[in-house]
């Protein structure tokens, strides 16, 4: 109990003066020993080093694993050394909606029979995000992580290690300074060569664990050439699984369209001469009761009268351009010449239009029909 008790009034004794210390070096009333330019800047670039780790480290958990309350309980999963519950991915989770959707509607209806399509395609992205988060917590955040709560914090000790030692060292100055009597001196100058010696001991360790955050750069490197492949592996496999996924919805491209209520097909204005209508972007091919759609544009604007097309070929100029929604239809570029005509029982705001060997429905408010 006294052995425990005068160690720690000896070390309260070494806090107090290596606190007075400190306190008058910031005073400007006390020297302070300089470390070498060398071990300065080994240092700055370690500081550099960690707090850029961590913040890409941070910020890559968040790409990972955007639901912060999912993260915190990874968290408490790794300080327990507990093994992570699987999750389901939202890809995964919105495919097995949309399979038990499809039961539900009828697996024999198309719309059944595309939600199955489309379900099974999500849960094939879902499962490649899983082998992607998976891949790269280990190649990557685990790396930035053991540096962060590793060789770091080793580092960290050693640095305020060699601070005290410092300390350590101008108490020790100041004392040879003060000595008046010999015998004082010498003993002040023989507890500055002992400081001295240590200090330099723990300067040496302090600068190879510095030097060693080279390796590190390396070894962070590496990892960030395999999370870049791990991200170009699961890009390129969504993008082939959509792919395949388009292929086979355009197998039945208009699957829709006879379904589709007439109450809710798009109506189009009569045409309007481009002559009337300069500047103004194309009118519109929806209702003006429908959200998220360009309307007609407002104003004193001339229109002029809708001749009907006959069910003969006519020539027409394409006063706009405009892009097909389906394969049912035709683009078309302003300007162009394009030869049209009408079906029976075909909606009278659409001609069949022909360019060559392509064939499709044209809008007419997008035409000028020539006689």
């Amino acid at each position: 109990m006294d052995f425990n008790l005068k160690k720690l009034t000896s070390d309260a004794g070494v806090f107090f003066t290596r606190a007075v210390q400190f306190t008058e070096e910031k005073l400007g009333s006390a020297e302070k020993t300089e470390l070498d330019a060398h071990l300065e800047n080994l240092i700055a670039r370690a500081d550099c080093t960690k707090n850029w780790t961590e913040k890409i480290f941070r910020q890559t958990e968040v790409l990972l694993q955007p639901n912060p309350s999912a993260r915190i309980e990874e968290f408490f999963y790794e300080k327990l050394d507990k093994k992570i519950p699987s999750r389901t991915t939202n890809g995964e989770l919105l495919g097995q909606y949309m399979l038990d959707a499809a039961k539900d509607f009828g697996p024999g209806t198309p719309y059944g029979s595309t939600l199955i399509t489309v379900g099974e395609y999500q849960s094939r992205l879902g499962g490649a995000e899983r082998e992607f988060l998976q891949t790269s917590a280990i190649n990557f955040l685990t790396p930035l992580r053991n540096f962060l709560e590793g060789d770091w914090r080793t580092i960290s000790k050693e640095r305020r290690l060699l601070e005290n030692r410092r300390l350590d060292l101008d108490i020790c100055k100041a004392r040879v300074k003060k000595a008046k009597q010999a015998e004082a001196k010498a003993a002040a100058e023989q507890e500055l060569r002992v400081a001295q010696t240590e200090f330099d001991r723990q300067a040496e360790v302090t600068r190879l664990l510095l030097e060693g955050i080279s390796s590190t750069h390396v070894n962070h490197l590496r990892c960030l050439h395999e999370f870049v492949e791990a991200q170009a592996t699961y890009y390129a496999q969504c993008h082939q699984y959509m792919q395949e996924l388009q292929k086979e919805l355009s197998r039945y491209p208009n699957s829709f369209a006879s379904n589709a209520n007439p109450s809710t097909s798009a109506t189009c204005p009569s045409p309007v001469s481009s002559a009337t209508l300069p500047g103004v972007s194309p009118p519109c091919l929806a209702s003006s009761s429908t959200p998220g759609i360009a309307q007609e544009p407002s104003g004193p604007l001339k229109i002029p009268d809708v001749q009907q097309p006959s069910t003969g070929h006519r020539k027409a100029k394409v006063l706009y351009d405009y892009d097909a929604h389906d394969t049912s239809e035709l683009s078309l570029l302003a300007d162009e010449l394009i030869t049209v005509y009408t079906v029976p029982g075909m909606d009278p705001d659409w001609l069949v239009g022909e360019r060559g060997n392509q064939k499709g429905k044209v809008p007419v408010t997008y035409l000028e029909l020539l006689s």
